[in-house]
């Protein structure tokens, strides 16, 4: 159930905050379409794939898991898509806010995004767990070896050879193959059970032994965009270690889907309004505190 939206979810928010001795932010794909990097923006995409727009396609999230194309013009896609997403999206300001937010506090990040935003606007990379991968990596996609390799020089290698009228890679040897076995490769991300994990290992066991000290403690989940497309990595287990552990509340911010289970909508703030205004409101009314 979720309570009537309206400033007081806000002000609940900003004591929670306040009394907090530790904050665990939770970030789905919903934080990054506020942000700017929305992956259903039609404006953006006929920006960035004019040529794509021929072929039927109107938004980046039709691509994904898409298969009916070659290699060449894959990877043409794909070069685009992470360059943009990653490696020449600015910071955030709404990010930055957020860091604001926590810095005085002891806490962690998870967050399924792969588009490295946490990184950019200053959060500690001690403190972030990033499950789903990060556009940042590609691995074989076999896989042969538990190796990963940088994404940023086979995305600059394609960039200037891509034919803008078909958007296909000009040159076939471009196209980048596995270093140990020649297969395909694909980006380290969680697309199917052949995803390499190995390089958020360290990460993972850090966020769990912080959840394992802090549990007992005065400890906020706040959470921002995280729907229903894997509830099992971040909202469900907020929900269910704020119903555990008593001491523990749960702030939830997400447009279409802010509900909170009726067991602990007392130690919860259920917001549906924009993540954005949620997080520059709750920030400017600490700030005066």
């Amino acid at each position: 159930m979720a309570r009537n939206i309206n400033i007081s979810e806000i002000e609940r928010a900003v004591e929670l905050v306040k009394q907090a001795d530790s904050i665990v932010i939770g970030a789905g794909a919903g934080l990054s379409a506020a942000a700017g990097m929305d992956y259903g923006d039609t404006e953006t995409f006929a920006r960035l794939f004019p040529p794509l727009l021929k072929k039927g396609f109107r938004r980046q999230y039709e691509l994904i898991g898409y298969s009916n194309w070659s290699e060449e013009e894959k990877w043409a896609y794909w070069a685009t898509h992470v360059n943009h997403i990653r490696f020449q999206f600015p910071p955030s300001p709404m990010y930055e806010q957020l860091r604001g937010i926590v810095s005085s506090k002891d806490y962690f990040v998870i967050t399924t995004n792969v588009d490295g935003m946490f990184q950019k606007t200053g959060f500690d990379e001690d403190r972030l767990f990033t499950p789903q991968g990060d556009y940042a990596r590609y691995q074989c996609v076999t896989p042969c070896t538990q190796e990963t390799w940088p994404t940023k020089p086979i995305v600059d290698r394609i960039l200037p050879n891509i034919d803008p009228e078909t958007f296909t890679i000009l040159d076939s040897n471009l196209v980048p193959r596995c270093p140990h076995c020649d297969g395909p490769v694909f980006l380290n991300v969680r697309v199917d059970a052949g995803f390499i994990g190995a390089p958020y290992k360290e990460q993972e066991i850090k966020y769990i032994e912080f959840l394992k000290k802090n549990v007992n403690k005065k400890t906020v989940f706040m959470e921002f965009g995280v729907g229903y497309n894997t509830p099992v990595i971040i909202r469900f287990p907020f929900q269910d270690l704020t119903y555990t552990y008593k001491n523990t509340h749960l702030i939830r911010v997400n447009q279409q889907e802010p509900q909170v289970p009726e067991q602990i909508e007392e130690r919860a703030v259920s917001y549906s309004g924009n993540a954005s205004m949620f997080i520059s409101e709750l920030r400017s009314r600490l700030m005066v505190m």
